[in-house]
């Protein structure tokens, strides 16, 4: 974990050394570096068989998780909404 931190805090300092120029390559090496990370994880993943025996409990966990996270947060717009017309109704201003 100390390693992490160090290469993140030296890739700081080297951002910040060079934040006068313009690096358009960085983006670009961000991105296909992204894209490698995201392939080596699906590597790993699809060659663990714990994984891959219960990739039905975890999809499922997945969209319960999605579903709950969407009912919440609809509940709360619509609660705040709420509260927030009422606010505007009793007050007279805003």
């Amino acid at each position: 974990m100390l390693k992490v931190v160090a290469i993140m805090l030296s890739g700081m300092a080297v951002g910040f050394l060079l934040r006068k120029r313009r690096l358009r390559v960085v983006p670009h090496a961000v991105t296909v570096l992204i894209w490698l990370l995201l392939f080596f994880l699906g590597v790993e993943a699809g060659e663990n068989p714990q994984v891959i025996h219960g990739i039905r409990d975890l999809g499922l966990e997945a969209l319960w998780l999605s579903l709950m996270g969407i009912v919440g947060t609809v509940l709360f717009s619509w609660a705040l909404w709420r509260w927030v017309s009422g606010n505007k109704k009793k007050g007279g201003r805003s």
